[in-house]
């Protein structure tokens, strides 16, 4: 450095974030990483499986059942955005560490919980603690790979993120049928806390640091309003079920659109004083990060809630038990994988029309479900494997490139608080589609009869979900139009 070029006196320069060397360090750093993601995305959705089992083992009512599935997600929601930022400040590894750790803590606490109330309050730290640790994982993947080996790492997240949604009512209902040492539902939280503890050994080992070149304080003010605004968001639509549409719940979804639009004027005040807002507005100008944003709301609002009607459907439905109705849905995971690689692969020459075609062949999966479905009868196993495999390729296509083509314009110093946004939005399209299609499936199934649901009642609900689902990715096809034509347009 020449005199010129010092920095004066008492100033310390920014040292660039040590970056792991391609090979076997860096796949360990990503296993870690990815085994994190997989947990979180695992009980968002696995609850919900387990839930009459934990009604009658701890006498919830159905209000506090719902709870404690809402409870993990809106403090998920709540904390995404200001834990990427925190990491981008005080060190992506620490904090990652920090919410492992936590997560492993409140999932051992809510296997242990005595009652409802314990259970719904280790819920939320559970969700608090996800929220610290999840945005962290595409910082560390920057810190890990180098930018042309990229979109492999993202790939693989993408991937991971597919199969968590497909494994999370699988594993509960596998789980809480096998009562392995007498645990019963509990073991879908002791499972997390092996897993945690292997992470944590290795993570402490490979996992790089890496922050943000500033130093500037927290965007406080920003991040309560930032959480404010989802809680206010989620609350009414995940408790439709339960409330129903009354003045109340429109009251708390204006109010949430109110403190949504007051975050996002005052973050953009905050950025052009040339501070450090929670989330920088500018990113929304990436067309990339924004057209993925409005694709990741609708494609994941669909995955969530079709494999939450299906597995009630084949379990309620037709009577399989959880391990039959893992083998059922088996294609569509097979499916996935093979096409995952093939995705990657070829983004950086064709990544939109990958994208598009995920989508077509997901919606084509779909319609060919309905008519198997709708004339009410059981299915056979092949008929079932067959679409549900054509769906499992859609979704290898589309998942992994979807999430290297949101982030690969990010630049580096936001990558935290971009990875908070997109698995916000994440979360919030997979709330918004179990809400919404979940309650047209349940309310079609136990209001067309006096009696208990039968076979017929259940084929039709889910006849209805699966035209609203198809057409739903029908959407993300066109919105998918407006996506760069290949992930390579996007570089650092």
């Amino acid at each position: 450095m020449t005199t010129a070029q010092k920095p004066p006196e008492g100033m310390t320069v920014p040292q660039p974030s040590p970056t792991l060397v391609a090979g076997t360090g860096a796949s360990v750093a990503l296993l870690v990483v990815l085994f994190a993601s997989f947990m979180d995305l695992l009980d968002a959705t696995i609850v919900t499986i387990a839930a009459p089992a934990i009604v009658q083992d701890l006498e919830a009512s159905d209000a506090q059942i719902q709870w404690t599935i809402a409870a993990y997600v809106l403090a998920l929601g709540a904390g995404l955005i200001t834990g990427g930022r925190l990491g981008d400040q005080s060190g992506r590894k620490r904090l990652f560490m920090i919410g492992l750790a936590g997560f492993m803590v409140t999932s051992a606490l809510c296997a242990l919980a005595a009652d409802p109330g314990m259970l719904i309050g280790m819920r939320a730290a559970q969700g608090l603690a996800a929220g610290a640790m999840v945005p962290q994982v595409f910082g560390i993947i920057r810190a890990s790979f180098a930018p042309g080996e990229r979109a492999k790492a993202f790939g693989a997240y993408g991937a991971v993120q597919g199969l968590a949604s497909i494994a999370g009512p699988l594993l509960g209902g596998l789980l809480v049928d096998a009562d392995l040492f007498g645990l019963g539902w509990r073991t879908i939280f002791w499972i997390n806390v092996p897993v945690s503890i292997l992470a944590l050994i290795i993570g402490a080992k490979v996992l790089p640091e890496s922050r943000a070149a500033s130093s500037a304080r927290l965007d406080l003010l920003g991040a309560v309003l930032a959480a404010s605004s989802i809680l206010l968001l989620l609350l009414p639509i995940i408790q439709t079920e339960t409330w129903g549409w009354t003045w109340v719940s429109y009251v708390l979804l204006a109010a949430g659109i109110l403190v949504l639009a007051a975050f996002i004027t005052y973050e953009r005040r905050l950025a052009a004083r040339g501070n450090e807002p929670v989330f920088d507005p500018a990113l929304l100008k990436i067309r990339a990060f924004a057209g993925g944003l409005s694709a990741s709301v609708l494609f994941f609002g669909g995955i969530g809630s079709f494999f939450l009607t299906l597995s009630v459907y084949l379990q309620n439905g037709t009577g399989r038990p959880a391990w039959e109705t893992g083998l059922v849905i088996l294609p569509y995971a097979l499916g996935s994988i093979i096409t995952s690689g093939l995705g990657v692969a070829l983004a950086a020459k064709a990544g939109r029309v990958l994208l598009i075609a995920g989508a077509l062949a997901i919606a084509v999966s779909q319609l060919v479900l309905w008519l198997i479905v709708k004339d009410g009868s059981d299915p056979g196993y092949w008929l079932l494997a067959l679409a549900l495999f054509i769906g499992g390729l859609g979704l290898g296509l589309a998942a992994p490139i979807l999430v290297s083509v949101v982030l690969a314009g990010v630049p580096g110093r936001n990558a935290g608080a971009a990875g908070g946004v997109l698995s916000t939005v994440n979360q919030i399209g997979g709330a918004v589609g179990i809400a919404v299609l979940g309650t047209i499936f349940f309310t079609t199934a136990t209001g067309s009869t006096n009696g208990p649901p039968a076979l017929i009642d259940y084929s039709n609900a889910l006849s209805i979900v699966l035209l609203v689902s198809a057409g739903l990715y029908l959407c993300t096809a066109l919105v998918m139009l407006a996506l760069p034509k290949s992930a390579a347009e996007y570089t650092e």
